[in-house]
């Protein structure tokens, strides 16, 4: 029986204002940068971030 993936945990990165969003994404189905359109509390608007290298602890 195959075993399952593992899911990451990422950070999305809003690089205009810094603001992080923490999510979970799976490797198998997903190999290059992720992106998505959230809400900015800093900038009070639905802005794109991107994956990226932070550390979390």
């Amino acid at each position: 029986m195959a075993k399952k993936a593992a899911r990451q945990i990422i950070v999305l990165k809003n690089p205009e204002t810094g603001t992080l969003y923490y999510t979970r994404k799976n490797p198998t189905l997903m190999p290059d940068k992720m992106t998505a359109k959230k809400y900015d509390k800093k900038s009070r608007k639905v802005e794109t971030f991107v994956e990226s290298k932070v550390k979390l602890g």
